[in-house]
């Protein structure tokens, strides 16, 4: 049976506070999408098509993983603007930015509420279009033949759960928190739907040496 495996890119500058700066891996990214790789290969995991979004940070985690297949790169598979959704709720309503973990926390659900509102005059792309490319491009690589990975990011793969899962705003905003770098998410059809199998697995970063690799940021 065919499957879907959704992969978040390894750690990228988790220093960024904007798009360009954020969208390079880190040393440790770079040793998780090895490590996720080596695990793939030991456990003789078949897969016959590997996609990306065009983002470098996802372009890295594919090369790192040596999959031996050749990339297909998809615009569509690309991060929501996080880092400019966050200046436009800034600038436009008087909402700080973030500058410690916990604040972050509390940061994302009013970002991705007022995204979804459809209150933020600075969004690079309303909520109901980036809700559009996501399952675009997830029914289009769906219908192919053979298991595919999708390196790609979190709150993509955050969007992937709430379409599925019929997600509040709120618990996707809680999901897009959780997902760790280099995490697998897997989707199998079940009758004629795709259902989620498996969630945020990362069994290449679980050996005890391994532990400091498990990152959100």
């Amino acid at each position: 049976m065919s499957h879907i495996t959704l992969i978040r890119h390894g750690q990228a500058n988790s220093e960024a506070t904007d798009e360009a700066s954020y969208d390079q891996l880190s040393p440790l990214g770079h040793q998780q999408a090895s490590w996720l790789g080596d695990h793939l290969r030991a456990t003789h995991q078949h897969h016959t098509r590997l996609y990306t979004g065009t983002l470098r940070r996802h372009r890295e985690t594919a090369i790192g993983m040596d999959t031996g297949l050749t990339a297909i790169e998809d615009a569509r598979l690309n991060e929501l603007e996080y880092f400019t959704l966050a200046a436009a709720l800034r600038d436009e309503h008087g909402v700080p930015m973030p500058t410690e973990q916990e604040e972050f926390i509390q940061h994302l659900p009013r970002v991705f509420s007022a995204w979804k509102d459809n209150i933020l005059k600075g969004a690079p792309e309303s909520f109901a279009s980036f809700e559009d490319r996501v399952h675009s491009v997830i029914t289009d690589i769906s219908a192919g033949n053979g298991p595919a990975l999708v390196v790609t990011s979190g709150g993509l793969i955050s969007m992937v759960m709430r379409q599925h899962l019929d997600l509040s705003i709120k618990a996707m905003a809680n999901v897009a928190l959780a997902i760790m770098n280099t995490s697998m998410h897997r989707f199998r059809p079940i009758g004629d739907i795709w259902s989620p199998v498996s969630f945020n697995a990362v069994p290449h970063l679980e050996i005890p040496d391994r532990h400091h690799a498990q990152t959100h940021v």
